[in-house]
């Protein structure tokens, strides 16, 4: 396998922390619950999209590259977490974002975007990002520059291979903890870099653990479509002879509510118990959406309470910035 070997660029501080939620997990009477705290990767505010830039700007550096693309919502946390390895890496980096209008405000990740220097390019219609980020590497090349176009959410084989190691590595924590783990819940999504990497990682590391995606913008057909071939995409690039199907995909799509960013009140409710139980921070757009699930799959009785579970916390708290009003009349 090519894993051990893939060039890298150093930004995260790794291995993240797997800590135990007990106060969450007493409130909802078992089972025990772990979170895998990928919200401290240290990289600008931290989030899971640090893993996945170690490799992806490695890339880019391999390939000459003197600037990098790549794009998201408006308060996209991959966006936040590019701009700030591109100034360690020393590239230049602009960011196609799609709002609500031309003009956004400018708080959350959006605010961060600025601070870091990144260069944003604003659009309306979120199925032209990729079209806009060829047009602006387009330009860049006719100027003499050297672009690379990272996409959404870092999600092709280079990425997600980040989670397959991501794999090892929570394999040997819980070994060293003595813990057997039974299901990872984790955000799934249309780009499903993270949560294809860590279907592939759970076929390769053989770890007990179930992998439940908790969608929080596509219908599930869409998701275990693009996850299975992103994640045989990503074991064709390692030199893994091994294959997932479909099946191989869970998913439950039953806590999206209106639609990608928009809060439900499950949502509102995890974040606000995981503030006040465990003092970590949810956001909104995934892990809030994430836990509700988790929560409510506890209450139904579907997972036993002898089990352990993790959540993978995969940061965005600057998002919460740009929803004060809604947080609040959750509160």
């Amino acid at each position: 396998m090519r894993l051990p070997g893939l060039p890298r660029f150093p930004l995260a501080q790794l291995p993240t922390p797997l800590v135990p939620a007990k106060n969450l997990t007493a409130l909802l009477g078992g089972p025990q619950i772990l979170i895998k705290r990928d919200d401290l990767t240290g990289l600008a505010l931290g989030g899971n999209k640090t893993r996945k830039l170690e490799y992806l700007i490695a890339d880019a550096q391999s390939r000459g590259a003197t600037h990098v693309i790549t794009m998201g919502s408006v308060q996209s946390n991959h966006c936040r977490q590019t701009a700030a390895a591109c100034r360690l890496a020393g590239l230049n980096c602009v960011l196609v974002l799609n709002a609500p209008n031309d003009d956004p405000e400018i708080q959350g990740n959006f605010l961060l975007d600025h601070m870091l220097g990144a260069e944003p390019r604003i659009i309306q219609d979120k199925s032209r990002r990729m079209a806009e980020a060829e047009k602006v590497a387009e330009e860049l090349t006719s100027q003499g520059h050297v672009p690379y176009i990272i996409p959404t959410g870092g999600s092709n084989p280079i990425g997600s291979s980040a989670y397959v190691a991501f794999s090892y590595e929570l394999m040997n924590q819980l070994i060293e903890q003595g813990i057997n783990a039974t299901r990872l819940y984790a955000a799934a999504g249309g780009p499903g870099g993270t949560h294809a990497g860590l279907c592939l990682g759970q076929k390769v590391t053989n770890a007990p653990w179930k992998v439940q995606g908790i969608s929080t913008e596509d219908p599930e057909d869409n998701i275990r479509r693009i996850n299975s071939t992103l994640a045989n995409e990503t074991a064709s690039y390692l030199g893994l002879d091994l294959r997932l199907g479909e099946d191989d995909i869970h998913v439950d799509v039953g806590y999206t509510g209106a639609g990608y960013g928009v809060p439900t009140d499950e949502c509102l409710e995890a974040i606000k118990l995981l503030a006040q139980t465990e003092g970590l921070f949810l956001d909104p757009v995934y892990t809030g959406k994430t836990m509700a699930g988790l929560i409510d799959h506890i209450r139904k009785g579907e997972i036993g309470e002898d089990e352990t579970v993790i959540f993978l916390h995969t940061g965005g708290a600057p998002s919460l910035f740009a929803e004060p009003k809604t947080i609040l009349s959750a509160l």
